[in-house]
């Protein structure tokens, strides 16, 4: 199984970790929330550090 984490953009621009899911729908709908919730940017990457998807509020 795929491990996708979960990063978020703080206020001066550093990407911190939020939690690692193992399934990307369920990944996607969590940053997709939070991003709502919190209005930070969020995004997947994988294990190898590529970018999956970016979550803008």
């Amino acid at each position: 199984m795929p491990k996708i984490h979960i990063q978020y953009q703080d206020q001066v621009g550093a990407w911190k970790h939020y939690t690692t899911k193992h399934h990307q729908g369920d990944a996607y709908r969590t940053a997709a929330n939070r991003a709502k919730s919190t209005g930070k940017r969020h995004r997947l990457v994988d294990e190898d550090g590529k970018l999956l998807d970016l979550v803008e509020p």
